[in-house]
């Protein structure tokens, strides 16, 4: 079922334009009223106008105010969610173990809920037809990076993934117009980041993103946007922890995504990787 309207809203609250937070501050406290109502109709509820709506609705990246409607309607009929807890001093490592797996499953469950479809397929197409795909990310986010080369590389994609900003601003300088620049950054706002994008969006090279779920300095940089849900973490789960998770599972979305595409020649890559990784193990 689509759901994932009411937790986009949250995301996105405090960067909205004022007219466009108190559409979405009316839906977040009445979102019952959206079932039965027009655009019009939550404009004047809101004390604000049905252009507003419609500009929410641009904002969150949705199809318009029907698509909004699903989404929220679909909130409205799941179970309640248990949220993200934090632990406490001296908690029992059961307690711990319990926590840790109810946030990490809420974390995928809230990123699962915000995808969008059209620009994952735009994304796998753009990473299918790539001579080269240059990850970039900084910190923990360059452990995304390296995964999602690591992938790439055993399926035939020459693919790269380096922390040092000079080394990608090379690789930039020389792209050719089937490279991808790919710039991953939880906040959306890593100045390195931020900078190769730039830079590859003046070279004519393409880009996609991924980030937190809502407008950033990448994602309005790049080509085509990926995002995982922020929501309301614990404290120990810093954005490093909290977004590693989210962002791994997308980086396998993309992954399975391309595979089933071109499903015959990735098993065969695959097979080969795996027979070279087992020569290597076996000493033969």
């Amino acid at each position: 079922m689509t759901a994932g309207g009411l937790k986009m809203i949250r995301n996105m609250l405090e960067t909205l334009p004022a007219s466009e937070r108190k559409i979405a501050q009316f839906l977040l406290e009445n979102p019952r009223s959206v079932l039965n109502s027009t655009v019009n109709e939550i404009g004047i509820q809101a004390n604000t106008s049905g252009a507003a709506v419609i500009r929410l609705c641009k904002s969150l990246g949705l199809n318009g105010f029907p698509d909004l409607k699903v989404r929220i309607a679909g909130d409205l009929v799941k179970p309640i969610e248990q949220g993200y807890r934090d632990i406490e001093p001296n908690e029992s490592f059961f307690s711990i173990v319990q926590k840790t797996t109810s946030n990490s499953i809420q974390s995928l469950r809230d990123s699962e809920e915000i995808i969008n479809y059209d620009e994952l397929e735009r994304a796998v197409r753009l990473l299918l037809q790539a001579e080269n795909v240059h990850f970039f990310g900084i910190g923990a986010s360059n452990i995304i990076a390296m995964d999602a080369q690591q992938k790439l590389i055993r399926i035939n994609k020459r693919a790269t993934a380096f922390t040092d900003a000079h080394l990608v601003a090379t690789l930039i300088a020389n792209a050719n117009s089937d490279d991808v620049v790919f710039g991953v950054s939880h906040s959306g706002e890593t100045p390195e980041v931020i900078k190769v994008m730039t830079l590859a969006k003046e070279r004519g090279v393409q880009t996609i993103s991924l980030t937190k779920y809502g407008q950033s300095s990448v994602s309005t940089l790049a080509d085509i946007n990926l995002f995982t849900s922020y929501s309301g973490e614990a404290h120990f789960r810093s954005a490093a922890t909290s977004s590693r998770l989210a962002q791994l599972y997308l980086i396998d979305i993309l992954f399975m995504s391309m595979a089933t595409v071109q499903y015959e020649e990735t098993i065969n890559y695959i097979d080969k990787t795996r027979e070279a990784i087992r020569f290597l193990k076996e000493g033969k």
